[in-house]
């Protein structure tokens, strides 16, 4: 190895490792980390748990919906985003006004099984028309937007990669637990749920991770807008000094 090819591969090294760090950081905002798991979980973790001691639909679903108005609060107490918190809200809100219409206690799961399922079949049928959804998720994120469709093929292979996981380990959930919602009792369904929240979330993140930290760098269309406006500004000023 000669001088000269050392600080080639050291470049390479820092390049790969910012890289790496920068598909962290993107999956982290996007998917919320560890807050937003907590998030996600807590409030049917409080539901189940609560069902399971005293069988009480009401006090249970009340705990679960209560739980997420505190967590959108601590959320806006500290100035930090809400967007997780809230999903979790509305996803708890619908599943106990469905419980409550139909006195089953079953039935506070079955909206986010349905949204599950909905989302599955979204990641799939994206990828298959070519806009991989996990692509319009963190486009935006990388400050690339859409230009992977076009300008970055290498990078929309990854998205595709990455939604075909989503899609199939969502599709792998609902297999276990729609049988359970027409099978099982309401505590069995609800620990089940509960258990399979975080293990085939990371799983998919994991391997988003794993396609996106070998693709190619995202394309900053952001950047590239505020060069192109610099651009056009001095040439304006070029102009009208030669005016002048």
């Amino acid at each position: 190895m000669t001088s000269l090819d050392k600080p080639t591969e050291d470049t390479t090294a820092d390049a790969e490792q910012e890289a790496r760090a920068v598909t962290e950081a993107a999956l982290f905002e996007a998917f919320g980390g560890m807050r937003g798991m907590i998030e996600t979980v807590l409030p049917g973790l409080l539901f189940v748990t609560i069902y399971t001691v005293n069988k009480d639909l009401h006090l249970s679903a009340i705990a679960a919906l209560g739980v997420s108005l505190l967590l959108v609060v601590v959320r806006l107490v500290m100035r930090d985003t809400v967007k997780h918190a809230f999903s979790g809200v509305f996803g708890v809100a619908f599943g106990v006004v469905f419980a409550m219409m139909t006195g089953n206690a079953k039935d506070f799961y079955l909206p986010g099984m349905l949204y599950t399922l909905g989302l599955g079949l979204a990641y799939i049928i994206t990828t298959l028309c070519g806009v991989p959804l996990i692509g319009l998720i963190l486009g935006p994120v990388f400050k690339e937007n859409l230009s992977w469709r076009t300008r970055n093929p290498g990078r929309k292979k990854a998205y595709a990669k990455a939604s075909w996981a989503w899609g199939l380990i969502l599709l792998a959930k609902c297999a276990i637990l729609f049988p359970l919602y027409w099978w099982a009792d309401t505590t069995q369904l609800g620990w089940v749920l509960v258990a399979l929240k975080i293990p085939p979330f990371l799983l998919a993140v994991w391997l988003t991770w794993v396609f996106l930290a070998k693709a190619p760098a995202p394309i900053d269309v952001f950047a590239e807008m505020e060069a192109a406006e610099r651009a056009e500004q001095a040439e304006r000023e070029r102009k009208a000094a030669a005016a002048e």
